[in-house]
């Protein structure tokens, strides 16, 4: 596992993921430059741990390259995937308001590069550019509702329902879904067993709703159905 210490090279945006992160978009040169003093850059392989639920880390982690998966484990040891997070996404925030362990694991799905920021170092800087506390907290809100959004499907909507929703939202302009994650991770995220989500797909497909193309892409064909299905 590689750690290095970020460049302070002039071409910022190819020797850290400081430019790449939203909530540092405002900040001029000489700041960025302060951040990239004080950040670590760390290689992580997949199916690696970045960190585990229950460690204490205070850190803020900045993903400049792959993609991440955060979770939780239910007291049954069932996973639950909470987000899919890539370049430019930001993770272990929580730990910068509150001095509490961290309580989601957060995994990578590929080859990934994370740049660590030491919290107490971070805070310092926070307190000179209040701009950056408000991202944080805006960034806090939008997952705040995705967290609401995900608790009211899986407690009101039934399966055919949580999948005939995620393959809307995961959908594009040409009603083709792209998966950014496993089949497996999928089911994970709609709670439920990979088995019931491969019947269910089947079941569309054979129903002339959808048609699957390998293992990653599926391809809408009947968007009204899914969205009666769906709203239900």
């Amino acid at each position: 596992m590689k750690c290095n210490h970020c460049s302070g090279s002039n071409d910022v945006s190819e020797k850290n993921c400081i430019t790449s992160v939203p909530i540092f978009a405002n900040l001029t040169h000489d700041e960025m430059m302060e951040i990239a003093m004080i950040t670590m850059s760390r290689e992580y392989q997949k199916g690696e741990n970045i960190y585990l639920a229950g460690k204490k880390h205070e850190r803020l982690y900045v993903i400049h390259r792959g993609r991440v998966k955060i979770t939780k484990i239910s007291e049954a040891g069932r996973e639950q995937i909470i987000r899919v997070l890539g370049p430019g996404d930001f993770m272990g925030e929580l730990s910068l308001f509150i001095s509490s362990p961290l309580n989601s694991n957060a995994e990578a799905l590929e080859p990934t590069t994370v740049c660590i920021i030491e919290g107490d170092k971070l805070s310092h800087i926070i307190n000179k550019s209040p701009a950056i506390a408000i991202k944080i907290i805006e960034e806090l809100s939008i997952r705040l509702q995705g967290a609401e959004n995900l608790i009211e499907s899986l407690g009101l909507h039934d399966v055919e329902q949580r999948v005939a929703d995620a393959l809307l939202k995961m959908a594009n302009d040409k009603g083709e879904v792209i998966l950014s994650m496993s089949k497996r991770d999928l089911a994970s995220h709609i709670a439920m067993s990979q088995e019931t989500l491969s019947r269910k797909l089947s079941y569309f497909q054979e129903m002339g709703w959808i048609e699957q193309m390998g293992h990653r892409k599926i391809s809408i064909l009947d968007e009204e159905k899914l969205n009666t299905i769906a709203n239900i």
